[in-house]
């Protein structure tokens, strides 16, 4: 594959996980930091893009933090918003394929099955929206681009609801998890490999631009994933802690969440042939590495 792709939020945990993948899989990724590329800094990313004839970018950079965005919009917006405006419009005046990472919070949750990519965008909160401004950006600025939009990503780095509840696990007996809001658990190595498949198609044109979800397989509760991963735990010898399931008014947070964040992956197994695993399958293999203490 000739050229570069350059990946931005490289420290995050997709960002993370495509640096492993393509060590395996021959792609050549430059992933610079934030200290490298500043995201809010809209001429240091025009600058980035037009120095190297990119074979594709990779935008995973986001403002993640849910809770904090409802305070801090003005910052939430310049990275989830502006700075994918920028990269795309960049994209476009070099020719670069795009390829962007969005979330499922874009919709409001009130949805009775999954969600398909072209359903009424709805967010809830000031990281949905503004996620939905990034992705409204992108389309308006740059043909030639794929947005993917995920769900509950878990992985063995940086902070995740699978890390968090291994912790709890070791300073709690009992833990209360919210059993009324559902979605699909996927794993951050499985979205890396996605993202580099559909790179691989887009650098070669054979295949198709727009919107697209992905997801690991099958359908879970938070309460549901909490059990999963602690019955994984347990097999590793871990104590088991008794864990309760509350509803969502019983744990208030700033900001609202989609009590229903399943998305359907039926497009891009048509569009790209990419069948996701179960994501029990995923949990297990990355409960697995945490536990053996290969988290990397």
């Amino acid at each position: 594959m000739a050229g570069h792709i350059l990946v931005t939020g490289g420290s995050g945990q997709v960002g993370t996980a495509l640096a492993e993948v393509a060590a395996s899989t021959g792609h050549r990724l430059v992933c610079p930091d934030r200290a490298a590329l500043d995201l809010s800094d809209a001429a240091h990313i025009a600058q980035w893009v037009a120095q190297e004839d990119w074979a594709a970018i990779i935008n995973c950079a986001a403002y993640t933090a849910v809770d904090k965005a409802e305070s801090d919009g003005e910052m939430a917006a310049r990275i989830n918003a502006d700075a994918p405006r920028i990269l795309a419009q960049s994209a476009a005046m070099c020719g670069i394929p795009l390829i962007h990472v969005s979330t499922d919070y874009v919709f409001d949750g009130s949805k009775a099955g999954a969600y398909v990519e072209d359903d009424p965008v709805a967010p809830l909160g000031v990281y949905g929206r503004t996620k939905e401004a990034g992705e409204a950006a992108v389309r308006a600025a740059h043909a030639n681009h794929v947005i993917l939009r995920t769900a509950w990503v878990v992985s063995p780095f940086g902070n995740n609801f699978l890390k968090t509840m291994l912790r709890l696990r070791a300073e709690r007996d009992t833990l209360n998890v919210v059993a009324d809001q559902i979605g699909c658990p996927t794993a951050a190595h499985d979205i890396a490999a996605t993202l580099l498949k559909i790179a691989d198609q887009r650098i070669a044109g054979t295949a198709a631009t727009g919107t697209y979800h992905f997801v690991n397989a099958g359908v879970a509760s938070w309460h549901e994933l909490a059990q999963a991963i602690l019955s994984r735990a347990a097999a590793h010898g871990q104590a088991m802690p008794q864990i309760n399931a509350i509803p969502t008014s019983a744990y208030p947070t700033p900001a609202q969440r989609p009590a229903n964040s399943q998305l359907s992956t039926a497009k891009i197994m048509r569009d790209y042939g990419i069948a996701p695993r179960p994501w029990t399958e995923a949990i297990a293999e990355i409960t697995d590495r945490l536990l053996a203490g290969n988290a990397g």
